[in-house]
């Protein structure tokens, strides 16, 4: 197990026995605390799974073949070329230039 499974567990075991251990105690206050939290998890769970308009009672509609063999045609042309098009370029300075000065390999 990895470090972060290892407090994750530890973590969780400590927060059951400290529940375990206020109800045991009999504090009542504690337990209204904790049914408030509980409660509205609750309804926020049953929100998003039951939620009216999330339903899609569509089916999923198939692409007929004609129009699956339009799209891998149309794959197979953006070919990619060897070598990348870049927008910028270098440009020729218009001071005197001396082909004697320049090193023979730059």
């Amino acid at each position: 197990m990895n470090r972060h499974a290892v407090i994750f567990w530890l973590t969780l075991a400590l927060g059951a026995y400290g529940i375990v251990d206020m109800v045991w105690k009999g504090s009542l206050g504690f337990l209204v605390s904790l049914l408030i939290p509980v409660l509205v998890f609750t309804v926020i769970f049953l929100l998003y799974k039951y939620l009216p308009g999330r339903r899609s009672g569509s089916p999923k509609i198939k692409p007929s073949a004609r129009t699956m063999a339009k799209t891998a045609n149309s794959r197979k042309q953006q070919t990619p070329s060897k070598r990348k098009v870049y927008p910028f370029h270098v440009i020729e300075g218009s001071k005197g230039k001396n082909e004697e000065e320049q090193p023979k390999y730059h």
